[in-house]
C-alpha cells in the first residue's frame, strides 16, 4: 500500500442499496473475487478446504440478495478506473445461485457502469450444473468461463466426487461440451495433487488433444493443517457431514499436509513435463498460465499474483458483503468490512489490509532474498510459507523446492523467448531447433 493512499479523502458510507445511478467514489488498483453462494457446492471435493467456510456464518442458505449484489455492483464501479472492469464469481458453485442472479447482474452493469466503462464477466465453475441454456446466456454476454478439472477420469474421479462419494468426470466434461458447442470462451484450472502430480505430460496432453483447450491453470493443492488436526483431516473432506467429518474451519495455520497435497519435487516436476511438451510444439498456440507469467517476469510484467512482488489488491466479497484481504484468508483475522456498510476505498485503507500488504514482500526469507529465481517466484504465495529454510528461517515456501526445479529448468528457453520479443520476432519462433539452439540462455 502506498504512503499516498492513505492520504485520500474517504468516500461517504453506503448505508442502503443504491438508487439506480453512478456513484462518485475514489477509484483503486485492485480486484474483487465475489461468492454469490459463499462456499455453497453441489460436490464434495476431498482436498477442497473452502467447503469449511460455510462454517464462518449460521444462515443455512447462504445466497447473496438482489440488494447486496446491486451495492456491490454499484460500489465496484464506482471504485474501478475507467476501461475494461472485469467481475469475477467464483464459490463455493456460483452457478447454484441460478440464471436469474446473473440476469440481474448483467442489467445492473449496464445500470452503474461509466460510460468510460467497458464491463467483462468471468466465473469460475466446476461444470456438472451447466447446461445448453447456461451456454447460450454465457455466450451470449461474452463471459469468459474457467472449468476446473483434474485431468483424465481416474485422475480427476480420485478426488473430485459428489456427496455420493460418485466421480464426476463425465458430468464436467458434458458441461465442457456444451460450452464449447455454444462458443464460450473456456479456459481449465486443473489442481495438481496426489492423484495426478506424476502425470504431468499425460494431463496436458489430454486437456489439448481431447478437450481442445487452449488456455489452461494449473493450482497447487496445499492442505496446510495443524499437525494436532491432521488424523481428523486425513478422514475425508472439509465439509461437515456426520460425526467422522472434520468439521473444522481451514485457517492458514499449522504445518503439517494432508496425504493429498502435492508433495513439492512432484509439483515442480509436473510443470516441467508440461513444459517440455508445450515448448516443442504449443508456444503461441496453448496457453499455460505458470509460462507466461514466468515469461512476463523478465520484463518486470506480472499477472499472477502469487509470483508478483506485492499482493494484497485482490479482495473476496462474501455472499452478504463481508470482505477477506483474500481469497485464500477468508478467516476471521483478515476480515475487512462489508461493503454495505463501507465503500472499497475505505476497506483497502483498513489496518486489516495495511498488514495484509506487507506479507508478500516484507516476510522473505533470506533463502529467497538471494536466491537466482527470485525475479519470477518473489517467494511464491504467502499461505504456503509455514517451513523453514536451509539456515532454519521460518516462512520458507512449502512448494520451493518444486519452484527451484521448474524455474531452473525453463530459464534458458525464458531467455530465448525474451531474445526473440526483444528483437521483433515471434516466441514461437523457438519451436525450431536451431533457432532454439540459438536464442536460449546458456547453463
Amino acid at each position: 500500500m502506498s504512503s499516498a493512499a492513505s492520504v485520500l479523502p474517504a468516500a461517504p458510507v453506503l448505508t442502503a442499496a443504491p438508487a439506480g445511478a453512478p456513484l462518485t467514489r475514489t477509484q483503486l488498483p485492485f480486484s474483487i473475487v465475489a461468492k454469490p453462494t459463499g462456499a455453497a457446492c453441489n460436490l464434495d471435493c476431498q482436498y477442497c478446504f473452502f467447503l469449511s467456510k460455510e462454517l464462518l456464518y449460521s444462515a443455512h442458505k447462504q445466497q447473496m440478495s438482489e440488494e447486496t449484489l446491486e451495492t456491490y455492483v454499484a460500489e465496484y464501479l464506482a471504485a474501478s478506473a475507467d476501461g475494461e472492469v472485469t467481475m469475477l464469481w467464483q464459490g463455493g458453485e456460483p452457478t447454484l445461485r441460478g440464471l436469474d442472479f446473473f440476469r440481474r447482474l448483467v442489467e445492473l452493469c449496464e445500470v452503474y457502469r461509466r460510460p468510460t466503462q467497458t464491463v467483462k464477466h468471468a466465473i469460475q465453475t466446476n461444470g456438472t450444473l451447466i447446461t445448453p441454456e447456461w451456454a447460450q446466456f454465457l455466450k451470449e454476454h461474452h463471459f469468459l468461463v474457467g472449468i476446473s478439472i483434474d485431468g483424465p477420469e481416474e485422475y480427476h474421479d480420485f478426488y473430485r466426487v459428489n456427496r455420493a462419494g460418485r466421480g464426476t468426470h463425465a458430468l464436467v466434461v458434458r458441461g465442457w461440451n456444451y460450452l464449447r458447442e455454444a462458443g464460450v470462451d473456456c479456459n481449465i484450472l486443473c489442481t495438481v495433487h496426489h492423484a495426478n502430480e506424476a502425470h504431468g505430460r499425460e494431463v496436458y496432453t489430454y486437456f489439448r488433444d481431447t478437450l481442445g483447450a487452449d488456455f489452461i491453470q494449473f493450482i497447487p493443492i496445499v492442505e496446510r493443517v495443524d499437525p494436532a488436526q491432521l488424523e481428523r483431516a486425513e478422514r475425508g473432506g472439509w465439509r461437515k457431514t456426520g460425526k467422522d467429518s472434520v468439521g473444522l474451519l481451514y485457517k492458514q495455520a499449522g504445518d503439517a499436509v494432508t496425504s493429498r497435497s502435492t508433495k513439492p519435487e512432484l509439483y515442480g516436476q509436473f510443470l516441467c513435463d508440461v513444459f517440455d511438451e508445450w515448448i516443442s510444439h504449443d508456444v503461441g498456440r496453448v496457453y499455460v498460465q505458470d509460462f507466461d507469467a514466468a515469461l512476463g517476469a523478465l520484463f518486470n510484467q506480472y499477472t499472477v499474483c502469487s509470483h508478483a512482488p506485492e499482493c494484497g489488491t485482490n479482495m473476496a466479497l462474501e455472499f452478504n458483503g463481508d470482505v477477506y484481504a483474500c481469497d485464500h484468508w477468508v478467516e476471521p483475522d483478515w476480515f475487512v468490512g462489508n461493503v454495505t456498510e463501507s465503500p472499497f476505498a475505505d476497506l483497502a485503507q483498513t489496518p486489516v489490509m495495511r498488514e495484509f500488504a506487507k506479507k508478500k514482500h516484507a516476510q522473505l526469507t533470506q533463502q529467497c532474498l538471494t536466491c537466482p529465481f527470485k525475479r519470477m517466484c518473489n517467494g511464491g504465495c504467502p499461505k504456503d510459507r509455514f517451513v523453514r529454510s536451509r539456515d532454519g528461517e521460518l516462512g520458507q515456501n512449502y512448494l520451493c523446492p518444486g519452484y527451484t526445479k521448474f524455474y531452473a529448468h525453463i530459464r534458458p528457453d525464458m531467455v530465448g523467448m525474451a531474445r526473440l520479443l526483444r528483437s521483433q520476432h515471434a516466441p514461437a519462433e523457438i519451436m525450431n531447433p536451431l533457432v532454439r539452439a540459438q536464442v536460449r540462455a546458456r547453463a
